[in-house]
């Protein structure tokens, strides 16, 4: 009798400790799984956006009719069950020439894959970091330098491959999954190395391979009810319709790495740095107006990377959205 006594009270401490155990180990789970799906759409926000410019870059020693950059993110891996997701990003800029046949010439094709790690589990207060690889290029394939030594921007060969390194991590205003109107504040900071791979000789002490790299933004959103009878058959509640309306960033890049005519110092030429604000207006849907100004100590733009200039681009542009 004391024997099955004690096999009962045993059994009523165990079994209630085991399925606590078990709870908790579901919500975790769960609060793991449900990160894991809304960090998806964090890495999406936090994509560069697409754009067209009238004029480009005004300010460069060419003169353009028109610039345009296309990006998106195609996330082949993003699943609830994973901290990790994987992007193929591609990237093409153009700038047509303010010439009689409107030339190209040498458009800018970057294409790369980047590695997300999750670092916790409060998309609202994210930290993740980032891991990718790009191919910058510019379909060319003549002699970089012209007989006088002289860059080729012709139809002189450009090319190079780089890792990029980030932290990121931002904050959304608190209650922002029930505010009509809240805010995020956005931080990266990143380092971009080439010297690993193959590149246009021709760039060999007179690139910045490696550099530093900062971006923060600041960004406002809105939530609009909808009402949908369909849905609310099944859910009694509204649908809502959630619309980026403005982002105001600032981005900025310094070469450390040995050139052949600059010091560390030497900002005139190592340093890039832009601000933009983009700026949706009430019935405008994932599109904004554009406005930006700022310094390339070395244009980014492929063979033209010796121009040093100040530049102001306005136009419009877009970005992927979360509904």
């Amino acid at each position: 009798m004391k024997k099955w006594l004690l096999f009962i009270v045993c059994n009523s401490l165990i079994i209630p400790v085991a399925f606590a155990q078990k709870s908790h180990s579901n919500l975790a789970d769960t609060a793991a799984s449900r990160a894991n799906q809304q960090y998806i759409e964090r890495y999406k926000e936090n994509g560069e956006l697409s754009y067209t410019s009238p004029l480009g870059e005004i300010g460069a020693p060419s003169k353009y009719v028109l610039e345009g950059k296309l990006t998106t993110i195609y996330m082949l891996l993003g699943t609830k069950k994973l901290p990790i997701a994987f992007a193929v990003i591609p990237d093409f800029t153009v700038r047509v020439r303010n010439e009689r046949s409107a030339g190209v010439r040498t458009p800018s094709f970057r294409l790369g894959g980047l590695a997300y790690f999750r670092l916790n589990e409060d998309s609202e207060h994210y930290k993740y970091a980032e891991l990718g690889f790009t191919h910058h290029s510019n379909g060319q394939d003549g002699d970089f330098l012209n007989p006088d030594q002289s860059i080729n921007t012709v139809n002189g060969n450009f090319s190079t491959n780089y890792l990029t390194v980030s932290y990121r991590y931002g904050n959304f205003t608190r209650h922002a999954s029930e505010s009509r109107l809240y805010y995020s504040f956005n931080n990266r900071f990143g380092l971009e190395w080439h010297k690993w791979f193959n590149y246009e000789q021709g760039l060999k002490n007179d690139y910045g391979f490696t550099r530093f790299l900062y971006n923060f933004s600041l960004r406002r959103y809105i939530r609009y009810g909808q009402k949908d009878e369909k849905y609310q058959q099944n859910n009694s509640v509204n649908r809502t319709l959630e619309k980026e309306a403005l982002r105001l960033s600032l981005e900025i890049s310094y070469a450390v790495n040995k050139m052949a005519d600059y010091e560390l110092l030497s900002a005139q030429k190592r340093l890039n740095t832009e601000v933009s604000v983009n700026y949706s207006f009430p019935f405008m849907h994932n599109a904004f107006f554009m406005l930006a100004s700022g310094y390339y100590g070395e244009d980014p733009y492929n063979i033209y990377y010796r121009d040093r200039y100040g530049y102001v681009r306005f136009g419009i542009s877009t970005g992927l959205k979360q509904d």
